[in-house]
């Protein structure tokens, strides 16, 4: 273990050397390179303002939840149809939850689409340092980052495209917080429910060794 965090220790310090944002990788050459992916934040995919002031906590998430958004297996993998999504799960989670924001940290698409979900999850990602305030599970919102994926995965795998922006986002999800793979979790360990569904439940083992690959060990 204190090696691996010797590892993320000088990810983070590639990442605050100044390497750009937006497809680039830390660490660029060396055998831990991080790809740093494209997330489109709130304002890019017109968001609606919190409903209520965001709690930003002044420390690091210790785990990643993964999480199906169960909604139809969309055959449309354009951006416009993830910035629809990620409109819609707001309107839900906000007009029928009645939460402040979107629930979940971060939403990936079945075309592989990295988006912004509740307000403030990316520039916190960014800095490293800080997590706001989510609401995907009970008891994990303050320290654990939700990613929702798009559809249902009961029964069906995640295409290919989900499933590699996945990976890069949790790869990058863990060299900014000093998170290990092994702690990337399924919604279903801390919560009575089927999701992130039986199939991509069964395929965390494989994901957590796909970003260990990534993280260079």
């Amino acid at each position: 273990m204190r090696d691996f965090l010797d590892r993320r220790t000088l990810l983070r310090s590639a990442a605050l050397t100044g390497i750009a944002l937006g497809g680039a990788a830390l660490g660029a050459g060396s055998a831990a390179a991080v790809t740093v992916p494209t997330i489109s934040g709130c304002a890019a995919w017109g968001a609606r303002p919190p409903a209520d002031p965001l709690t930003v906590l002044p420390h690091r998430p210790v785990r990643i939840l993964v999480h199906h958004t169960d909604t139809p297996n969309s055959t449309d993998y354009s951006q416009a149809h993830a910035f629809a999504l990620a409109r819609s799960i707001q309107d839900h989670h906000m007009d029928d939850n009645h939460w402040s924001d979107t629930g979940q940290h971060f939403t990936n698409t079945r075309g592989g689409y990295l988006l912004e979900g509740r307000h403030n999850s990316l520039s916190t990602l960014r800095g490293g340092t800080e997590i706001v305030r989510a609401a995907h599970c009970p008891g994990q919102n303050d320290i654990a980052i939700g990613i929702e994926n798009e559809g249902n995965y009961m029964t069906v795998q995640p295409p290919a495209k989900l499933w590699n922006s996945l990976v890069t986002l949790c790869a990058y999800v863990c060299s900014q917080y000093s998170i290990s793979p092994n702690a990337i979790q399924g919604h279903r360990d801390y919560r009575d429910t089927d999701c992130p569904g039986d199939v991509l439940y069964s395929m965390l083992p494989q994901l957590r060794k796909d970003v260990a690959k990534k993280l260079g060990g």
